[in-house]
């Protein structure tokens, strides 16, 4: 008698348009999450005024939104395992579009700090969760060109915000940066109903309630320590506390982990060589390119003195190459592997930082422009490298988790890049002197250190490494 092997249907193998339309739904999350982490920045002057505040304490909307984000990535994965992924990647999207809303309807600052906080809640559930669908949703062989498309707007998000938040408060209203969620948010939660299977894993598991309030605690003290380092809200003593609270919480979990029947943060993916190297050597590397869309749009206005509109367009040059690229990008992992263009990515993207240091205010615009666009390339293929790295041989039961801990890893590096980028400025600026075009030389050059630091990793990558994803292998079997 024959037995025939069953083999999991995925959801794009039962109906071919779902190749679109799922990473596009998931694509929509990602944009409306990354943009209102950078939209806000070039609307405080406007808000403050409206708000009746000060520039200043605007800081706290921004990092409200951000620190709720680092403290529920870590269990969006349980929730999407307990409630089926499609529910809560609805209802994430739904409580996102909602809270744009209120934003937009914000009287006073308390009143924005508290949405900002519930809009940080829908994002920290609905980008990984969205994630996990989509990876549930393909195989492994066709997973590399979805994520391709759909980790587009994280790459882009953070480089139109501010230009699009300066061009909706000097044309509208500076409420509009919250309220252009609205209609992508209802699209996107009425196709997720339609089109998302609704797939979950282990529904007996418990909810780790003492490991999440260690990681999301700690999370939380980590990014606000980190935050005001850039932007001091705190005394000197106070930051340092929080730093140290927030590494002491999480070392507490380190040891609580050991032990624990299912921690909140499943810490034994790290043994799978290639999601350890994917997500920190990956988000070492990541924290540095992540710091060029804040630091380009400000060394171009403050140090070079052009207009916002000048700035904005030489910075779309960068995001243009993300989308002239990404289509490219499958042939190179097939053709050269991930080893290879980690390790060349990384050192492309030291030397480019470094660059930044030999233009001044009479470099022409021309020139600008096509090295903001070298600079997207070499981020765009860092990316998505170490993204589909990370999930590439991670067993399927722990897709989830594998998740969750990739959107916290991921989201740090995004707001460390940024805080990094801000406190080397104040510590470079000395008596008071201001920001200049040879403070952001200095700031790039040292910048230029910490792609470097992803090297030892990368380069203890095997050539095989991710094949099953990037394709690679079946040219090392035809060389053979």
């Amino acid at each position: 008698m024959t037995t025939v092997e069953h083999t999991p249907v995925y959801a794009v193998e039962r109906d071919p348009k779902l190749r679109i339309i799922i990473p596009c739904v998931v694509a929509i999350a990602f944009l409306m999450e990354q943009l209102d982490s950078t939209i806000i920045v070039t609307a405080i002057p406007d808000i403050s005024k409206s708000l009746d505040t000060t520039p200043l304490r605007m800081n706290l909307a921004i990092t409200a939104y951000v620190l709720m984000q680092a403290m529920f990535i870590p269990v969006s994965g349980w929730f999407a395992d307990r409630f089926g992924a499609k529910k809560v990647f609805a209802a994430a999207l739904f409580i996102f579009t909602i809270s744009s809303v209120l934003c937009g309807l914000a009287t006073s600052l308390p009143m924005l700090i508290a949405v900002r906080a519930l809009q940080g809640l829908g994002g920290a559930m609905m980008t990984p969760v969205g994630r996990l669908a989509m990876i549930r949703s393909f195989p492994r062989s066709q997973l590399m060109k979805a994520m391709t498309y759909m980790t587009l707007p994280a790459v882009v998000g953070p480089l139109i915000g501010p230009l699009l938040g300066g061009l909706l408060t000097t044309y509208a209203d500076w409420r509009w940066i919250f309220w252009v969620n609205v209609p992508f948010g209802l699209i996107g939660v009425l196709v997720a109903l339609r089109y998302i299977d609704d797939t979950r894993a282990d529904t007996k598991a418990r909810f780790d309630f003492p490991g999440f309030l260690m990681v999301g605690f700690g999370c939380l003290f980590l990014q606000y320590g980190i935050e005001n380092v850039g932007h001091p809200a705190i005394p000197v003593p106070a930051i340092i506390a929080v730093l140290a609270l927030g590494a002491g919480l999480l070392a507490m979990f380190y040891s609580y982990a050991k032990t624990a029947r299912e921690p909140a943060v499943d810490l034994t993916l790290f043994r799978t060589r290639t999601f350890m190297v994917g997500t920190l050597y990956g988000g070492l590397c990541r924290i540095g390119l992540n710091g060029v869309p804040f630091l380009m749009p400000l060394m171009l206005q403050v140090g070079f003195g052009m207009s916002p509109v000048s700035a904005g367009l030489i910075t779309s040059a960068s995001a243009l190459s993300i989308l002239a690229n990404r289509p490219f990008l499958p042939f190179l992992l097939r053709r050269f592997g991930f080893r290879t263009l980690l390790n060349v990515s990384a050192i492309a993207g030291s030397l480019l930082l470094a660059g930044f240091a030999f233009l001044d205010p009479a470099t022409p615009h021309w020139f600008l422009a096509i090295y903001a666009f070298l600079v997207g390339t070499t981020r765009s293929v860092q990316f998505l490298g170490s993204n589909m790295l990370s999930y590439s041989d991670v067993p399927a039961e722990k897709l989830s988790r594998a998740t969750s801990l990739f959107g916290v890893l991921q989201q740090l590096s995004v707001s460390f890049g940024v805080s990094v980028a801000a406190m080397l400025l104040g510590l470079v600026m000395l008596d008071g002197a201001g920001l200049t075009a040879e403070t952001f030389r200095t700031v790039f050059l040292i910048s230029a250190i910490l792609p470097l630091l992803a090297l030892p990793g990368f380069l203890a990558l095997r050539r095989e490494d991710g094949a099953a994803v990037s394709g690679y292998k079946m040219r090392l079997e035809e060389a053979e």
